[in-house]
């Protein structure tokens, strides 16, 4: 009875505080107005709040944060707050009692107040919460790998165990937003055939969300973005939402979606143009240094020139207040802006250089290579940078690190490194991928080539060191025996020592696996393949395969860098025709979508090899396609604009003068007027020993011209001319001019040169063409080179070529030998 008494007056006060006097205070805290409001219930009802209301106390606090901008948030204060202590201290007496939601609700909210990672409560939340995972359903569980995503755990055995349950549930998972969390958390540690599988499921789950959760499709872009995946399809229907909710888009946001994008290489017109205008309304809202540089970095590389003038003048005033990180983004949006406001470039130098030490190996990387692009010049900046550098050097361990700092040290005026920076980089070779050999050789050919100062200390352990980079790579490619493998570390190798050291095994090993080349790899292979300029007919014919038997797969984006590297190359497969119509057929639905930029170089490169789809010419030539054109041009750095336009200069001569019967008026005259109008080039030494040598077999100087520019505005290295005896013609009997163009009616859209001559006389246009006419491998002629010989005889021109290796082989060594060689090409029997 006495047991029975002792037990009901306990039993009493527990049924009594905790459900009468539990909702009443949570909605107490409901009720409150400030934080303040929060630590006073807490400070009067701490030795009963239950372990409910202590995760209802941190939720509140935490909802009053968000409700502030970033200006005005106090997170540290209310963190230093005496209550909030108390709060720290009723979790670590209760948490094992907490629900899990709660539980790990509250530890992101503990972080969220910048509690750092190796605090015991935070420490014992993680503890707790992995020793519930299993339990944990799939909300739950995003949060928590948010929170271990914040403590940078992306590769612990905890992060592992997450993914373990992701792919052992994700048949039943049927909440996107929560996956979407899961997916960037894990992305570090999947497998290949995960990712595929994590993909697949968003594709078919994207429809159940609402147009307007922008995050989760951030998130979907994110993840992309990590596992280096362009996947079309997906990028696409993100983009949509993306403009659909671009009103609604913060700062914030367009920041972090171009950055994506850039990363993806995925380009979207539509969204470039909407994050420009939205972008620009933004200019006079921000006034803060913290909210105006990532306006800056945002804007400044689209920008035109009145917004970038507004934005540079801007940041100069703001200087005074940058922090080092701050200065840090400014300059690299300024490399990207060709920045070329020496003020500018001089203030956040100057920033940067008061705040060096404070800078991680990458960033001093950056720093480096920003001020050599911008040709800043200041002693002290580059001497003390150096230091800095190779104080790291002696210290650091990591391949990647080392590979970086040298770099870094590699673009600093008079580049030079030590024996023991040599040693430094010696010692993590065994260790070192593709990339990090690739740098290494980059930076020591720039210290052989620009060090000559230090020729007598450090060439010969300079060659040696070479040599191992050449050997370590060759091992490295012989280990590879899966393609996907090999191609994470091919996908972004180039430079001269790749190019001459490592660039024919890279190929060989490729075709030793090219089995494995598929609908998702192809594109990024035939990529590498243009770029390499190596020509490998039977990767080519594999390439030319894969995209027949699985065309349905390859997303319409990627036909591009498909059919790329044939009209680089100038190949042409065993089914040429139908390779290429399959992949116009398949773009086709796309043209009206695709970028005006791409558009352009597809039709350009299609040209190229003799191939003009008439829905894509008639797409690209008309009113409404030039207006989108212009206004992407001004989104464009100068350098990409200029170079976009003359290949749409370019396309548009191939069109006029191969397709005569599409009709399509020549009107780049202004354009070629305004880059060609200047002095047309200067000659190399072998076209100097041509044009002598030329000017002695045809009877004078006045015989042959040099540079000369054609309709159409091709220019040819020499021009002769040859009468119906085949004797050469003085131009001074004709009225042409050196390097002034003839005139061009409209109503003729290829007119002939040769119709200004007399009859029976023949024009000549002679060529030299060096290394980069030909592909790298073989002395095949290329794409452009043979473009240009269709064009110009088209413009009546006899067209002699006059390869590198013929004119510089031993049989024509002596200057007999080549005068009988001109003289066979111009008057033998008339082939080129």
């Amino acid at each position: 009875m006495l047991r029975l008494r002792a037990i009901c007056p306990f039993s009493w006060r527990v049924f009594h505080f905790r459900p009468f006097s539990c909702e009443p205070l949570i909605s107490q805290m409901d009720k409150c107005r400030d934080e303040e409001q929060v630590f006073d219930l807490i400070e009067k009802n701490k030795g009963v709040l239950s372990e409910e209301q202590v995760g209802c106390a941190f939720n509140i606090l935490w909802q009053f944060q968000k409700q502030k901008t970033s200006l005005l948030k106090n997170i540290e204060c209310i963190r230093d707050h005496p209550q909030f202590l108390t709060l720290y201290n009723l979790t670590v007496n209760k948490m094992e009692f907490m629900n899990d939601d709660n539980l790990v609700n509250v530890l992101y909210i503990i972080r969220q107040f910048a509690v750092e990672a190796h605090d015991p409560l935070v420490e014992a939340l993680v503890t707790e919460a992995w020793r519930r995972l299993e339990r944990f359903d799939i909300h739950v569980l995003s949060k928590f790998s948010s929170c271990l995503v914040d403590q940078h755990l992306y590769f612990s055995p905890l992060m592992g165990k997450i993914a373990d349950i992701v792919s052992r549930n994700l048949e039943t998972i049927q909440d996107l937003r929560s996956l979407s969390v899961l997916m960037v958390s894990i992305s570090s540690l999947i497998s290949q055939r995960f990712q595929e599988r994590l993909v697949s499921k968003t594709e078919s789950l994207f429809d159940t969300i609402d147009s307007s959760q922008v995050n989760i499709a951030r998130r979907i872009v994110q993840f992309l973005r990590n596992i280096k995946y362009s996947y079309y399809p997906l990028l696409e229907r993100c983009n949509k939402m993306f403009l659909s909710n671009m009103n609604n888009l913060d700062l914030e946001s367009i920041s972090k979606l171009l950055s994506l994008y850039h990363s993806l290489q995925f380009h979207s017109f539509e969204f470039m143009l909407m994050a420009k205008k939205r972008l620009t309304e933004m200019l006079p809202l921000f006034d803060h240094p913290a909210s105006f540089v990532k306006l800056f970095v945002a804007l400044g590389p689209m920008a035109g020139p009145e917004e970038k003038t507004q934005l540079e003048s801007t940041i100069l005033l703001m200087s005074e207040e940058l922090t080092g990180q701050q200065a840090l983004a400014v300059m690299g949006a300024m490399e990207e802006m060709e920045t070329r406001d020496s003020r500018l470039i001089k203030k956040i130098a100057s920033i940067l250089h008061n705040n060096l030490d404070n800078y991680k190996p990458i960033e001093l990387l950056k720093i480096s290579q920003a001020l050599t692009c911008l040709r800043f010049q200041s002693k002290e900046l580059f001497v003390r940078l150096r230091e800095l550098l190779l104080s790291y050097l002696k210290i650091s361990v990591k391949p990647s690190e080392i590979s970086i700092l040298v770099s870094a040290i590699s673009v600093l005026p008079s580049p030079h490194l030590d024996e023991t920076g040599i040693s430094r980089i010696e010692a993590v070779l065994p260790q070192c991928d593709l990339n990090d050999l690739n740098s290494f050789a980059t930076s020591v050919l720039r210290w052989m080539q620009y060090g000559h100062v230090y020729l007598d200390s450090t060439t010969g352990k300079q060659l040696k060191l070479l040599q191992k980079l050449d050997h370590y790579s060759h091992q490295r490619l012989q280990k590879y025996n899966n393609l996907n493998l090999l191609w994470e570390e091919l996908r972004s190798l180039k430079g001269d020592w790749f190019a001459e050291s490592l660039l024919e095994e890279a190929v060989a090993t490729l075709q030793c696996l090219m089995d494995e080349i598929n609908y998702i790899n192809v594109a990024g292979i035939a990529s590498f393949i243009s770029r390499s300029n190596y020509l490998n007919t039977v990767l080519l014919d594999k390439i030319a395969s894969v995209v027949l038997q699985q065309i349905e797969k390859i997303h319409p984006f990627a036909i591009f860098a498909v059919i790329l590297p044939f009209s680089v190359l100038n190949y042409d497969p065993p089914q040429r025709d139908e390779f290429f119509g399959t992949c116009i057929q398949h773009l086709n639905p796309y043209l009206s979508i695709l970028d005006p930029l791409v558009l352009v170089f597809l039709g350009f490169y299609l040209a190229v090899h003799e191939y003009f789809p008439e829905d894509l010419i008639k797409t690209i030539f008309n009113i409404k396609f030039l207006g989108r054109l212009d206004s992407q041009l001004e989104l464009l750095g100068s350098s990409l604009s200029t170079r976009v336009q003359f290949r749409f200069m370019e396309l548009n001569r191939a069109v006029c003068l191969e397709c005569p019967e599409y009709q399509i008026p020549w009107f780049h005259d202004r354009f070629c007027q305004q880059h060609y109008n200047k002095d047309t080039g200067s000659l190399n030494g072998a076209q100097q020993q041509i044009y002598k040598m030329l000017a002695e077999v045809l009877g004078g100087i006045n015989f042959v011209k040099a540079s000369v520019l054609t309709p159409y505005y091709h220019t040819i290295d020499f021009e002769c001319i040859l009468d119906k005896r085949k004797k050469p013609l003085p131009y001074g009997s004709h009225n042409i001019t050196l390097g002034k163009m003839p005139e061009m009616p409209w109503e003729s859209n290829t007119p002939r040169v040769g119709s200004r001559l007399p009859p029976g006389t023949e024009r000549i246009a002679l060529e030299f063409l060096d290394l980069k006419a030909f592909c790298r491998n073989v002395p095949h002629l290329k794409g452009k080179s043979a473009m240009k010989k269709r064009h110009l005889e088209i413009l009546g021109y006899r067209v002699i070529q006059i390869p590198h290796f013929e004119w510089n082989s031993m049989i024509l060594s002596t200057k007999g030998a080549r005068m009988d060689y001109l003289r066979e090409r111009i008057f033998g029997d008339g082939k080129s």
